[in-house]
């Protein structure tokens, strides 16, 4: 009875502690429902957080095609290797390190041991990753790589799916065009950057914007029914059109690395331009880089087309002949004395390129011919005058940058204070031009005296909305010249290539088509200061022409820098090794009509047997044929077709010598002219397809051994120029389509 009061004063304590609490927490539950909040936060708001997920819609990064919509760089779809490592994650996981390094060192560029190295590599405090990768090795593989190893069915392997920027045709323009990297932002997310050419300049037209996708999903993550969802759609990166022809780009690029694997120069610039609009169809230049690998890119980051200024040497005189022919002080006929010049009477004599010698007097058209220097010295001083001959070097734009839509173009540098100065200008020495300056006022003479402004960008379309949202016109930038001057500077050029005493002679001349054009030999300057580089390979050897004369469609400039050549060779030789088939190839791939055919003087083949190789090709081109030369020796001992036979307009006459036989370049060539090959080396003659040789298996200039055989591959005349897909190419296309 004593505790019972005791009792009852604590129970009444325990029961105003729990209604105090009871009274709190009712207190909170009610203020909680009337504001929603707790701690100062919107409970709805952190719900939502929890509850609601949210996916990125990656942007697709913009395509770059060509002029016809063939692909130059495209995002496909590529995979990236990882290897689980956490035990925990039975049974996939990595159980055999030596096992599975042994099987994907067969797969994957990367020695066993390394990979067995990161299979068992440990974190810094001793426990072994969640997961690895294989660094290059193991990112961008294809579908092929992927099916694979995926056959091998290795415990642990598996792979992340992934985008990659793919170059299906290699080194192709590669300075123009550039390449991306992929980089890691501030919010450790991977973004493609653009890191040269276009798709640097144009990397935020070509990146576009990512989407999302939000929905709410319950604890585990999984979608709830009655859920609310909303998506942002992905902005996708716009494509971009170029005036780049794929086809004339392929020429352009295969006769540069004929003449790179052959003559090892320093450098090569090569640029061909529509003649009518000043769009730029091919661009090239050596050393160049793989666009996927980045080999090669440590030898130049510059677009040598357009950064880079240098003396053109006699291309130069394109343009003083145009501009004396428009002030009516260009007389054809007109003699003056070659050799040397001195413009004033304390200043360094002009001295013509043979050591200064001349010709004794000649014409000014032999001076054009001859590319004289002092012609053109005595142009510039005594024709023109110093004053009116600067106001056109200004018209034909050689001042000013083009402004073409590639980035970081550089302007010209002309030198034009002394009167040495001054008249050397004329002639392309002392002032420094850019090879992209050169087509632009080439333009002019070809295109009736319209300077076009050049572009390497056709449109540019919005993907998604498939819409043109930019898209470049034909756009005249000055005049310079009248139609009547430019078509008279075209004449003259002509007979640089046509003439005998042209210094483009021969190597120049494309069968059919009238060539108008100048040769350029520019000195370099020593990098040791005073003076130039001497020697006989020393110099910057140039072509500039247009093709046809008399309505020019294509403009082609090739420029190559120090050529390994010995003294009997030329430096004019690898410079036609480029622009000769490349001009030819696009004029017929463009279907322009031969303005003139080669026609037989005689109806039966003349008897050249026993007769010198020089002495049997002059008589067959005496009456009009063509002479193709089998092999090394000196004589002829055999040819075909021989004497007494008619010939059709067009084939060859094949001549075997008595040394060594070789394999003569065909494409191009009718199955008659093939059988004609194979019959005097006595090959086994095998042929896919009909109509003109696309494709030899046995490489040109290879010595040819009697029973070889010969494939060749013909396709018809409109498709003779279609392009080959490369294996790469056909391997990116399985991983698109599948």
């Amino acid at each position: 009875m004593k505790k019972q009061p005791n009792i009852n004063f604590g129970a009444a304590i325990l029961f105003l502690i729990f209604s105090l609490l009871f009274f709190v927490l009712l207190f909170r539950f009610i203020s909680i429902q009337i504001t929603g909040e707790a701690d100062g936060q919107v409970l709805a708001a952190k719900a939502q957080q929890k509850y609601e997920r949210e996916k990125t819609i990656e942007a697709r990064r913009g395509t770059i095609y060509d002029r016809n919509g063939e692909v130059i760089a495209e995002d496909t779809v590529s995979y990236k290797l990882v290897a689980i490592l956490d035990e925990s994650m039975k049974p996939g996981y990595v159980k055999d390190p030596d096992k599975t390094a042994k099987k994907l060192s067969k797969a994957i560029d990367l020695e066993e041991s390394e990979i067995y190295r990161i299979l068992t590599k440990k974190t810094k405090d001793g426990k072994t990753p969640f997961q690895v990768e294989f660094g290059k090795a193991g990112r961008d593989l294809p579908l092929k790589t992927k099916r694979e190893i995926e056959e091998m069915k290795l415990p642990g392997i598996t792979f992340i799916t992934d985008s990659k920027r793919f170059y299906p045709n290699g080194v192709f323009a590669s300075h123009l065009i550039g390449y991306v990297e992929k980089k890691k932002t501030e919010t450790n997310r991977t973004d493609t950057v653009g890191m040269l050419g276009l798709e640097q300049s144009l990397n935020e037209i070509l990146t576009g914007k990512d989407g999302k996708f939000s929905y709410e999903s319950d604890i585990w993550g999984y979608l709830l029914p009655n859920g609310d969802e909303m998506i942002k759609p992905a902005q996708n990166g716009k494509d971009v059109y170029l005036t780049i022809d794929k086809k004339i780009q392929t020429f352009l690029e295969d006769s540069m690395n004929k003449v790179d694997e052959e003559y090892k120069p320093k450098k090569m610039v090569a640029v061909v331009a529509d003649a009518k609009t000043g769009d730029i169809l091919a661009m090239g230049q050596r050393p160049s880089f793989h666009p996927k690998t980045k080999e090669g890119i440590e030898d130049t980051w510059h677009n040598e087309v357009i950064e880079n200024s240098y003396e053109p040497g006699s291309t130069m005189k394109i343009f003083t002949l145009a501009a004396a022919i428009e002030e009516g002080v260009f007389d054809p006929n007109e003699w003056f004395k070659s050799g040397s010049y001195k413009v004033t009477e304390n200043s360094k004599a002009v001295r013509d390129h043979n050591q200064g010698r001349g010709w004794g007097p000649i014409t000014y058209l032999e001076g054009v011919q001859r590319s004289s220097n002092v012609a053109f010295a005595k142009i510039v001083k005594e024709k023109l005058g110093y004053e009116t001959y600067r106001e056109y070097v200004t018209k034909f734009g050689f001042d000013d940058p083009t402004g073409i839509d590639l980035p970081n173009e550089t302007g010209g540098n002309i030198v034009y204070e002394w009167p040495l100065e001054k008249v050397t200008t004329g002639f392309g020495q002392g002032s420094a031009i850019t090879p992209i300056q050169q087509i632009q006022a080439a333009t002019a003479i070809a295109n009736e005296g319209k300077m076009m402004q050049p572009h390497v960008i056709s449109k540019i379309v919005d993907s998604d909305k498939k819409e043109v949202v930019k898209e470049t016109k034909p756009e005249v930038k000055a005049n310079p010249i009248s139609a009547e001057t430019a078509k008279k500077t075209r004449d003259i050029l002509e007979t640089v290539v046509s003439s005998e005493n042209g210094t483009g002679y021969k190597r120049y001349n494309i069968e059919g088509y009238e060539v108008a054009g100048k040769t350029g030999t520019a000195q370099i300057p020593d990098p040791k200061g005073g003076g130039y580089l001497t020697g006989h390979e020393n110099f910057i050897f140039s072509f500039l022409g247009m093709a046809p004369k008399d309505d020019p469609e294509l403009i082609i400039y090739v420029a190559v820098q120090q050529p390994d050549i010995d003294l009997s060779t030329n430096g004019a030789e690898p410079v036609s090794k480029i622009f000769t088939p490349v001009m030819k190839s696009s004029l017929q791939y463009l279907n322009i009509e031969p303005s003139k055919k080669l026609k037989i003087k005689s109806e039966q083949t003349p008897e050249v047997e026993g007769l010198t190789i020089e002495e049997a090709k002059a008589e067959l081109e005496k009456f009009g044929f063509e002479a193709i030369v089998l092999g090394k020796g000196n004589k002829v001992e055999r040819q075909v077709p021989g004497n007494m036979y008619n010939l059709l307009e067009g084939e060859r006459v094949i001549l075997k010598t008595d040394g060594e036989l070789t394999v003569p370049d065909m494409n191009g060539w009718s199955l008659r002219d093939v059988m004609k090959v194979a019959k005097l080396a006595n090959l086994k003659l095998n042929t896919v397809g009909n109509g003109y040789v696309v494709k030899q298996n046995l490489k040109a200039g290879a010595a040819l051994s009697e029973g070889d055989y010969l494939i060749v591959e013909l396709e018809p005349p409109a498709q003779k120029y279609n392009e080959v897909e490369t294996e790469e190419g056909q391997e990116e296309t399985e991983e698109v389509l599948d």
